[in-house]
């Protein structure tokens, strides 16, 4: 079993990374949704150092962008407080107080659509459009940063592979010790020939895939997805965008069934202890979530915010680790 968490400013000095790696972390993981891999060059020193003081060599996994549609930058302020029952502009211009978009996103927006941000941590409500923006009730608010993820329920928008800054990133990996490569929003075999093509261009063939099961497309396309990729990710934050919540547990049980009928390994992740993001103890049903995830098959489980931006990464490795040897222990006793 692999045991990955999220670096970022909570845990982004080897101090911490290395009581991670003491409380059983094999890997670590590079969100590039927003940084290129030179701006992580810091960090992922930090890793290794940490890493060799605990006599381990570590799994490094980038995240790419990826198809996956996101806000614009900001021209003021940084970032924006999104109340309730107020509105908010999106459009494709860099104004102040509206969200900037693509025009591709805009055109395929219509009156009465959902639309959700920041991995569905916001939600919106268009109720009027023109050709250059949308006017937006706020059904859930929160704090908006730019560059945040952008979706519409039900609508997918034909989205490249890679961004430019993906494949610069690819032409990186080896040179920072990249051992993985997390592609989202994985819509079928055709993303992953295109992401093993740009690998070869980077000389970087040897470097795993994790192809990401984020929308209906990608589990549609489980079959060939499972064929062509090293490990398939069951990443239940979009996916659970993607369908009403109570739908994805049978989703996730159904993905975990095929890749182990295939002999495809396969990741959990999302939200596994989101509450230790705030508290030194998970709750129960995030421990009986981790429990489950082993005995359904899984060979790898990650930490995202948890890790990133928590404030007990330590802990919440350690509550990891221990929970899953939990359930191995359960298996090999049930064996028995």
């Amino acid at each position: 079993m692999e045991f990955y968490g999220t670096i970022g400013p909570a845990c982004g000095n080897r101090e911490r990374l290395a009581g991670m790696f003491y409380h059983g972390m094999t890997g670590v993981r590079l969100n590039l949704s927003h940084m290129c891999l030179q701006d992580a060059a810091f960090w992922i020193s930090e890793i290794h150092m940490a890493a060799e003081r605990v006599g381990i060599t570590p799994q490094i996994l980038i995240d790419l962008q990826g198809p996956e549609l996101r806000i614009g930058e900001f021209k003021n302020p940084k970032e924006y407080v999104l109340k309730a029952f107020e509105t908010i502009y999106l459009g494709t211009e860099q104004e102040e107080n509206q969200i900037p978009v693509t025009k591709k996103f805009l055109d395929e927006v219509f009156e009465g659509q959902s639309i959700l941000l920041d991995d569905g941590k916001i939600m919106l409500k268009v109720v009027k459009k023109d050709a250059e923006r949308v006017c937006c009730n706020i059904l859930i608010g929160g704090v908006l940063k730019q560059k945040k993820s952008i979706a519409l329920p039900g609508v997918e928008i034909a989205m490249p592979t890679l961004t430019q800054m993906d494949i610069e990133n690819l032409h990186l990996a080896k040179q920072y010790g990249v051992t993985g490569v997390m592609l989202p929003f994985v819509r079928g075999r055709e993303d992953i020939m295109n992401l093993k093509a740009a690998l070869r261009e980077a000389d970087a063939e040897d470097i795993c895939i994790f192809a990401k099961i984020e929308n209906f497309s990608g589990v549609d396309a489980l079959e060939e997805i499972i064929e062509e990729a090293d490990t398939v990710v069951i990443a239940r934050g979009d996916l659970g965008n993607a369908m009403p919540l109570w739908e994805l547990p049978a989703v996730q049980k159904k993905i975990a069934k095929r890749c182990q009928e295939k002999g495809r390994k396969f990741m959990v992740v999302t939200q596994m202890l989101a509450s230790m993001e705030t508290s030194a103890v998970p709750t129960r049903a995030e421990v009986s979530d981790i429990f489950n995830a082993v005995l359904d098959g899984a060979d790898s489980v990650m930490l995202t915010g948890e890790t990133a931006a928590g404030r007990y990464p330590e802990d919440a490795i350690r509550y990891l680790v221990k929970t899953v040897e939990s359930a191995e222990k359960f298996l090999q006793e049930s064996i028995e």
